[in-house]
């Protein structure tokens, strides 16, 4: 499918670059890139010949938040309007958490409000030196509502109220201090460190990553008792998994797995 405001290629290894594609708009948030956003998390995810995501912008930006044209739109509305406009953001935000695959960011310069939003579903963010985040609302007399969960589930809530209470614009160093970001490529290393991220995720069996992140949830917001029983079951089940049973016969036999290479 092709979009209006996204761009969308897989190569021949099955990694997925999908791009925000409003550049004369710093990639800002509008109603179309959400919904093609959701569409696309939902698409990738059932694609079984993709094995990874890449999640960039287009231009000088990663992404400016939400677009000034939306917000007009959305105070033009009534309560029930307003509310289902916020709706769509967090139900993208959500479909982008829970993709199957691993969502690599590749921040490639400014990210603010629901910019930095989307960095924190990103199961591994890597950004370039000169990129400036913000969680920006209060300023707006607004509230990083439907970010929230996500941010605060990243870099914890003291230093969620750090950087969201001002408003304050930060670099790449406090971003990676706090968490937001994993890894600061050198000066015009980005491409090369995101494809180093990328080249490591795809030594991964496709299914076990599937089911590893459906792990890191369950056990995240559950308590022990209930996780003893899930990852009983979990192990027992990878175990029975066609990979399951790949995996551990090729380390036994002392070779690869069909999903590795050794370059």
């Amino acid at each position: 499918m092709s979009y209006d405001t996204l761009t969308l290629s897989v190569n021949a290894r099955g990694v997925a670059t999908l791009t925000l594609n409003r550049p004369e708009r710093h990639n800002a948030l509008n109603r179309a890139m959400i919904d093609e956003l959701h569409h696309a998390a939902l698409t990738l995810g059932a694609d079984a010949t993709v094995r990874v995501v890449v999640l960039t912008g287009a231009g000088r930006s990663f992404c400016a938040g939400g677009d000034i044209g939306w917000f007009r739109d959305t105070l033009a509305l009534d309560r029930q309007g307003r509310v289902a406009e916020s709706r769509a953001l967090a139900e993208m935000l959500h479909a982008l958490d829970q993709l199957p695959k691993p969502l690599i960011g590749r921040i490639n310069g400014a990210a603010y409000g629901g910019g930095t939003g989307m960095i924190a579903v990103c199961d591994l963010a890597v950004c370039d030196p000169t990129a400036r985040f913000g969680l920006t609302e209060v300023r707006l007399g607004l509230i990083p509502a439907n970010i929230s969960p996500y941010v605060v589930a990243r870099i914890g809530a003291a230093r969620a109220r750090s950087v969201m209470l001002s408003g304050a614009l930060f670099g790449a160093e406090r971003a990676h201090d706090i968490g937001l970001v994993d890894q600061i490529a050198p000066e015009a290393g980005l491409e090369a460190a995101v494809e180093a991220v990328v080249a490591e995720h795809l030594q991964a069996s496709a299914s076990a990553v599937a089911a590893t992140k459906r792990l890191i949830a369950f056990v995240e917001s559950h308590d022990i008792e209930a996780a003893k029983t899930y990852t009983a079951e979990a192990l027992a089940d990878a175990w029975e998994t066609p990979d399951g049973r790949a995996g551990i016969a090729a380390f036994l036999d002392k070779r690869l797995p069909p999903w590795r290479s050794d370059t």
